[in-house]
């Protein structure tokens, strides 16, 4: 489902150089990893899981007019992302009938946290705490706010009704839930949080947002049988660049429903990645919006980067530019052309700018933004994420580094 295209990076890395990158161990090395429970999911996804997401999700949305997700990193980067990828950056905003999805718990910002109850209001609500571990400062804090929120407009029976709970089994979260019956999901306990995305993690709050869950493992499963060479091509190439000096990969992407998607993959690539003194940083880049403050230091800065655009081959909406004489903006000749065609060449325009400047650039296609196109892609990324690790000699599960601020913050705080 998703095809990748290379030819924009071979006059920088040659076909030879690449064939030298073998990908075939790393992906024999993938399959004995204890960490790469992810890679099943799509084929262990069945009608009972299916099932028992979507009556927790129509529970919420029977009950609330706003879902409240408790969690940091991949605990809701994935849900983020699906949720505007598949529905819109503006969702929130929309009128519909499905609950607001808001996100907390993923800073220590006290003015960030109040934004969110005073945007909750008296408005009914429900919230879903997620976190692997169950102790992570940031979701912790977050929860004991809204436990308290909870119990005072709701009562202790409220409390226990609208919680609901998604961790690792035996975890500190899942033993508060069946010691006062909260609803709760179990992650499966060897999916890392950035992998986390097409389980319950990220399945859940994408089902009360009214988004077929289905569909999405749908398009998961399909990339998880059959593509498994083109995420090999993807991981090779970025190798290949990076070995030539390449060191920074901007994902970018002309649809800003895709934003999102980006600081997902941002954290999976690089806690992924960055280990040993080893890693391409990942930048995202909102086009054509940043191309009017990157731009110019993509075009002619330090020639240490790759490009990946991703593309959609047909839009959800096309609307027409529309012509008539109170214009004065010079651009009659244009008057008729739909806002695909204009988004597809400035695109077009962009890569080959970039290329001629010096910049290497890979594009992923799909066919459009859809449920299922967003699981082909998730599945995709994380296939492709652990062959490139592995190639540079680094495990792609665990975050060692990640665990060394959270030492320094406990110790500052007494904890």
């Amino acid at each position: 489902m998703i095809k990748v295209d290379i030819s924009g990076a071979l006059g920088f890395v040659s076909e030879d150089e690449m064939r030298k990158i073998n990908a075939k161990e790393p992906l024999e090395k993938l399959e004995t990893l204890y960490e790469n429970g992810w890679m099943r999911v799509p084929s262990a996804y069945n009608k009972d899981l299916s099932d028992k997401i979507k009556n927790i999700a129509k529970k919420i949305s029977d009950e609330s007019e706003v879902l409240v997700v408790l969690g940091i990193g991949g605990s809701y980067l994935g849900a983020r992302a699906a949720i505007e990828f598949i529905k819109s950056p503006n969702y929130n905003l929309l009128r519909k009938k499905t609950p607001d999805i808001m996100f907390a718990g993923n800073n220590l910002s006290g003015e960030y946290l109040d934004e969110i109850i005073r945007l909750i209001g008296d408005r009914n609500f429900s919230v879903n705490v997620v976190s692997k571990s169950g102790s992570t400062i940031e979701t912790a804090i977050a929860l004991r706010f809204f436990k308290e929120l909870l119990k005072n407009k709701y009562g202790p029976i409220g409390l226990r009704d609208r919680l609901y709970i998604t961790s690792d089994i035996g975890s500190p979260l899942i033993k508060m839930a069946q010691e006062n019956n909260h609803a709760y999901l179990e992650m499966p306990p060897e999916v890392g949080g950035r992998y986390s995305v097409l389980t319950v993690v990220g399945l859940l709050p994408c089902a009360v947002a009214g988004i077929d869950i289905d569909e999405i493992m749908a398009g998961a499963k399909e990339e998880f049988e059959n593509g498994i060479d083109e995420a090999s091509l993807y991981a090779t190439a970025r190798q290949a660049l990076y070995r030539k000096g390449r060191n920074i990969e901007m994902l970018a992407c002309f649809e800003p429903a895709f934003k999102y998607t980006g600081e997902w993959w941002k954290q999976l690539f690089g806690e992924s990645e960055g280990k040993e003194s080893k890693g391409i940083f990942p930048a995202y880049a909102d086009y054509s919006a940043d191309l009017h403050s990157l731009g110019q230091l993509i075009q002619e800065g330090e020639r240490n980067l790759m490009e990946t655009f991703v593309s959609f081959s047909e839009p959800r909406i096309n609307p027409i530019i529309p012509g008539g004489e109170m214009h004065i903006d010079k651009i009659n000749p244009i008057v008729g052309f739909n806002m695909h065609k204009v988004n597809n060449s400035a695109a077009i325009a962009v890569m080959k700018a970039h290329i001629d400047g010096g910049v290497p650039v890979l594009e992923l296609n799909l066919p459009k933004l859809s449920a299922s196109s967003f699981g082909a892609l998730a599945y995709f990324f994380m296939r492709s994420c652990a062959i490139s690790s592995l190639i540079s000699g680094v495990n792609p599960f665990g975050q060692p580094g990640v665990e060394a601020y959270k030492k320094n913050l406990f110790a500052i705080l007494g904890l």
